[in-house]
C-alpha cells in the first residue's frame, strides 16, 4: 500500500510504504509524519514574519528619513517649492544637504523600493548609488514638497498594507502551532497507549 504525495498539514508524503509494517506501527508512521511536517510548515511560517517585520522596520526608516526632510520647509511652504530653494540646501553647507538626500535615498534602496518617486528628477546626473547625486528615483534639490508629501503618503499606505498582511501572518502562525503541539500529543499519548498495551501482554504471559 502507497500514499499519494501531498503537501497539506495532514499529509504523509514522507511514507512511500507501508508493507510489512503492523498496524500499531503504520499508524505510529502516520502522525510522526505529520507532526514533522507540520514542523517544517511552523519554520517556514515563523521565517515569513520575521521577513515581513524586517521589511517594515526598513519602511519605517524611510518614513523617518523623509519626515525629516518634509519638517525642513518652512510653514509657509508651497507644494511647488523645491528642497534646493530651502535653508539647509540653498545657503547651508552643501556636504549636509548631501547627506540627508543620501539617508533618504540609503533608506529606500535598503527597502529595496522603486516607486518612492516616480522618476530621476533631474536631467541631470543619473545614478544606481543611493550616495550619489541623481540616484535614481530617489531624493534630490529639485525635488518639490508636493513630492515628498506624495512619497510619505505612499510609504504609509505601504506599512499600513504590511501590517495587515502581518496580522494574517500571525493568525496562520498559532493556527500552525496549535495543530503541531496537538499532532506531538496525539502522538506522545500513542506511544504511551503502546507501551501500556505491551506492558499488560508481558504481564499475563
Amino acid at each position: 500500500m502507497s500514499t499519494s504525495p501531498t503537501t497539506g498539514a495532514g499529509s504523509v508524503a514522507g511514507i512511500n510504504n507501508f508493507s510489512g509494517m503492523d498496524l500499531e506501527t503504520a499508524l505510529m508512521a502516520v502522525q510522526s509524519e505529520r507532526a514533522n511536517q507540520l514542523e517544517t510548515q511552523l519554520k517556514g511560517q515563523l521565517d515569513a514574519v520575521q521577513a515581513r517585520n524586517t521589511n517594515i522596520a526598513k519602511l519605517n526608516n524611510v518614513l523617518s528619513a523623509l519626515n525629516s526632510v518634509d519638517a525642513k520647509f518652512p510653514a509657509d511652504a508651497k507644494p511647488t517649492d523645491q528642497l534646493g530653494s530651502i535653508k539647509g540646501w540653498k545657503d547651508n553647507d552643501y556636504a549636509v544637504a548631501r547627506e540627508y538626500e543620501a539617508t533618504v535615498n540609503s533608506a529606500i534602496a535598503d527597502a529595496k523600493l522603486d516607486s518612492v518617486f516616480k522618476d530621476n528628477g533631474s536631467k541631470g546626473q543619473i545614478s544606481l548609488n543611493p550616495r550619489e547625486w541623481g540616484f535614481v528615483g530617489g531624493l534630490n534639490s529639485e525635488r518639490t514638497k508636493a513630492d515628498i508629501s506624495a512619497a510619505i503618503g505612499s510609504i504609509k499606505s505601504l506599512i499600513d498594507a504590511q501590517g495587515n498582511s502581518q496580522q494574517m501572518d500571525m493568525l496562520r502562525l498559532q493556527s500552525l502551532s496549535n495543530k503541531r503541539n496537538e499532532a506531538f500529543d496525539i502522538m506522545t499519548n500513542f506511544v504511551k497507549k503502546m507501551q501500556d498495551s505491551r506492558s499488560s501482554i508481558l504481564q499475563k504471559m
